[in-house]
């Protein structure tokens, strides 16, 4: 299958087209890769590769002056990416009678951000539904398409049916939020941090009455230990008086105690 050389390129006729711009013909030729397009120097407007056997939109090197691409009647099936980069001035893309299918094969020219006039008929894809409106909402910069003149009314259209969704709110929690505003009980009131201050009378009180050294320093002893004892209990076998210790308060209990 013929090659898009150099030498071809060289002897493609090149003129100035109705527009005016500077343009090469490259028609005909069963060329099925786009390639060598470094040999034009970047000195065209247009580039006219029409009735020939392309398949992919692809292979351009940097071409900073070409504005119009003419690829009517071909099998492009695929765009790739990346075309702004080797195309920043691309304005026309005409890819009449070609083999695009989906909506989804269109989505690498949503990049090229210069293109104005764009024209997909005698695709299978321009049978898709929606799919004037899906190409006016991901080329919004789009001027013409399929040769009509988008407008503004179909830009809404486009904008109401592609446009971006607000999220949805989120629900509202049902659990427990620290800090959330909600009925609270009123706090426990506060326990008291020490013994009462009839505890401490009584306390005093069982010091003061103690007949032995041994029963003030089990007193002592259970006060710095954080116990207030209730019933201090010494025997006195010989003195008649009997006491006992017990958690709670502090008691003093007197009993006969037989000889």
């Amino acid at each position: 299958m013929p090659r898009l050389t150099a030498e071809l390129v060289a002897e493609a006729p090149q003129f100035t087209n109705a527009v005016k711009d500077w343009e090469i013909d490259l028609r005909g030729n069963k060329i099925a890769v786009i390639e060598n397009l470094g040999a034009t120097l970047d000195q065209f407007d247009t580039i006219d590769l029409s009735d020939n056997e392309i398949k992919k939109l692809e292979g351009f090197p940097l071409l900073k002056r070409l504005k119009s691409i003419l690829l009517s009647n071909n099998k492009i099936c695929r765009v790739a990416d990346g075309l702004e980069q080797c195309l920043p001035k691309l304005e026309t893309l005409v890819l009449t009678n070609n083999n695009l299918d989906k909506l989804e094969d269109l989505e690498q020219l949503a990049t090229v951000t210069t293109l104005q006039y764009l024209c997909l008929l005698r695709n299978q894809v321009t049978h898709r539904p929606n799919y004037r409106l899906y190409v006016i909402h991901k080329i919004p910069q789009l001027r013409v398409l399929d040769f009509k003149r988008i407008r503004q009314k179909e830009r809404e259209q486009a904008k109401r049916a592609y446009g971006e969704k607000k999220p949805a709110e989120p629900r509202k929690s049902k659990t427990f939020v620290p800090g959330a505003t909600q009925k609270t009980l009123p706090p426990p009131p506060p326990q008291p941090s020490g013994p009462s201050p009839r505890e401490v009378a009584r306390i005093r009180e069982a010091i003061a009455n103690a007949k032995s050294l041994d029963e003030v320093q089990q007193l002592e002893a259970m006060l710095k230990a954080g116990q207030i004892p209730g019933d201090v209990v010494t025997s006195n076998h010989h003195g008649g008086t009997h006491s006992q210790a017990r958690g709670g308060g502090y008691e003093m209990e007197e009993e006969e105690v037989e000889g």
